[in-house]
C-alpha cells in the first residue's frame, strides 16, 4: 500500500522533471516578450507615421478644393469688374480679387510644400513598414520556436500530468496544500533522509526522528533546519 510520504515523494519526482521540462525553454519566454514589445513600438511607429500622413492627404485633398474655388471667384469677380460703373465699387472689386489670388498664391505655396512633405513622409513610412514587418518575423519566429518546444514535451506533460493528479487527489487532510505552501520557497519540497541528514539542508537528523520517520509514513515530517518534508531513504519512486 503507498503511504502519504511515498505519494509525496512520487509528487516531488514528478515535479522535478516538470521543472526540468520548463527550464528546456530557458530564456525564450522573455526573449519572445521582448520582441513582441519590440514589434508593439514597431506597429505604434507605422499607424503614427500614417496618421500624419493621412492628415497630409486630407489637407491637400481639400487645399485643391479651395484652389479651384477661389479661381473660380476670381474669374466671376473679374467678368462682373467689366460691368461696373463707378469707381468705389471697382476698387472694391479690384481688391477681393487681390486678396482672393493673395490667398491662392499662399495656399499653392502651402500646397506644394506639404507634397514635398508628403513624398519624404511615403519614404519614412516604407522604411517603417520594412522595419515592422522584419520585426513581425523575429516574433513569429520565436512563436515557432516556443510552439515546437511544447510540441515535443507535450506527450510526456500529458502523461506526467496525469499521474500527478492521481497521486495529489489520494493524498489526504492537509497534506497536498502544505507540500505546495513548502514548493513556494524550495522547489524540492520532499527530500530523502540521506546519511542521516535532511539532503535539502544537510541539517542532521536525531536518529529518534529517524525512526518515528520511517515508523509513520502517513504522516508528514519536516525539517527543523529548512522546512522541508523528509521523506524516509527506503522509500524508492520512480515514475517519470
Amino acid at each position: 500500500m503507498e503511504t502519504q510520504l511515498y505519494k509525496i515523494a512520487a509528487i516531488a519526482q514528478i515535479d522535478e522533471r516538470l521543472d526540468e521540462l520548463n527550464e528546456d525553454f530557458g530564456d525564450l519566454p522573455e526573449q519572445l516578450r521582448r520582441k513582441e514589445n519590440v514589434y508593439k513600438e514597431k506597429v505604434e511607429i507605422v499607424e503614427e507615421t500614417q496618421g500624419i500622413l493621412n492628415e497630409i492627404k486630407k489637407f491637400c485633398a481639400q487645399a485643391k478644393f479651395i484652389l479651384v474655388d477661389l479661381k473660380d471667384k476670381e474669374e466671376k469677380l473679374a467678368q462682373k469688374q467689366f460691368q461696373i460703373k463707378n469707381n468705389r465699387e471697382f476698387d472694391a472689386i479690384t481688391n477681393e480679387i487681390a486678396h482672393i489670388k493673395n490667398e491662392h498664391e499662399k495656399l499653392s505655396d502651402k500646397l506644394r510644400s506639404e507634397g514635398v512633405k508628403e513624398d519624404n513622409i511615403k519614404k519614412i513610412l516604407e522604411e517603417q513598414i520594412r522595419e515592422r514587418d522584419v520585426a513581425k518575423v523575429d516574433m513569429d519566429d520565436k512563436i515557432e520556436e516556443i510552439k515546437h518546444l511544447k510540441e515535443i514535451q507535450q506527450d510526456e506533460l500529458l502523461r506526467l500530468g496525469k499521474i500527478r493528479d492521481k497521486y495529489a487527489d489520494d493524498l489526504k487532510g492537509r497534506a497536498y496544500p502544505e507540500y505546495e505552501r513548502i514548493r513556494v520557497f524550495h522547489k524540492d519540497a520532499a527530500v530523502s533522509i540521506k546519511k542521516n541528514s535532511c539532503s535539502g539542508c544537510f541539517s542532521s537528523l536525531p536518529p529518534q526522528i529517524i525512526v518515528n520517520i520511517r515508523t509513520n509514513q502517513d504522516t508528514l515530517h519536516y525539517c527543523e533546519g529548512c522546512g522541508r518534508i523528509l521523506i524516509p531513504e527506503e522509500i524508492f519512486v520512480d515514475v517519470v
